[in-house]
C-alpha cells in the first residue's frame, strides 16, 4: 500500500492528524499530532487493509545538538509493520522539552510496555497511562537519563541498595493463575 493511500485514509478519518509526509529510504514517514498519538495508532492497526498489528520498535530521539534543528527537542517513532498485508510505515511525533510526555500505547501492542519504559530510562519521557513505569535497564538510584544529548559521559553511578523485582513477578504469577 502506498503512503498517499495510508495519507489519504487518515485524513478522511481523522481530519487533522498529519502534520507531514516524508519518504524515507522508500519507506513513509508519517508526522503526527503528539495529542492524537493513540488514536492514530489504534485506527492505522485496526483498520482493514492497514492493519499494522506489529509494533517492531519505539526509538525516542533527542534533537538537541542536531544541526540547525529549531523544532522541539524529543521525538517518539513508531515502526509499525502489518503482518497481514506486508507493508510498513514510521510514525513519528515531536515532543516538548520541559515535560516530554506521550500517552501510553500498550492497550494497542504489549511489547510496547517493555519499549516505552526503555525511552522513559534512557531519555526520560513519560507516558501516561502506562501501567509500571519505571527504570528498566538502570537501577533504581539512577539519576538522570543517560541517552540524553546533555548527560556527561563519564559520570558514574553507584547502587546503593538493591531494589526487589518480586512486585512485577508477582504480577506474572497472579495473571497465569499460579499464585
Amino acid at each position: 500500500m502506498e503512503a498517499t493511500e495510508i495519507v489519504e485514509q487518515l485524513n478522511h478519518s481523522l481530519p487533522g492528524t498529519v502534520r507531514n509526509v516524508l519518504d524515507r529510504f522508500g519507506q513513509a514517514e508519517l508526522e503526527i499530532d503528539p495529542v492524537r498519538t493513540v488514536e492514530v495508532l489504534r485506527f492505522l492497526q485496526q483498520t482493514p487493509g492497514l492493519e499494522f498489528n506489529m509494533l517492531v520498535d519505539l526509538v525516542s530521539l533527542d534533537y538537541s545538538t542536531f544541526p540547525g534543528w529549531t523544532g522541539p527537542r524529543f521525538g517518539l517513532l513508531y515502526l509499525l509493520k502489518s503482518l497481514t498485508q506486508g507493508h510498513r510505515l514510521q510514525v513519528k511525533t515531536y515532543l516538548s522539552a520541559e515535560n516530554p510526555q506521550s500517552p501510553s500505547v500498550t492497550s494497542l501492542w504489549a511489547n510496547a510496555n517493555h519499549l516505552e519504559r526503555e525511552a522513559f530510562d534512557q531519555m526520560g519521557i513519560r507516558f501516561t497511562g502506562h501501567p509500571n513505569l519505571k527504570r528498566l535497564l538502570n537501577h533504581h538510584e539512577f539519576v538522570g537519563h543517560p541517552l540524553r544529548k546533555d548527560y556527561p559521559i563519564t559520570r558514574r553511578q553507584a547502587l546503593s541498595a538493591n531494589q526487589s523485582l518480586m512486585d512485577e513477578m508477582e504480577a506474572r504469577l497472579k495473571e497465569r493463575g499460579i499464585s
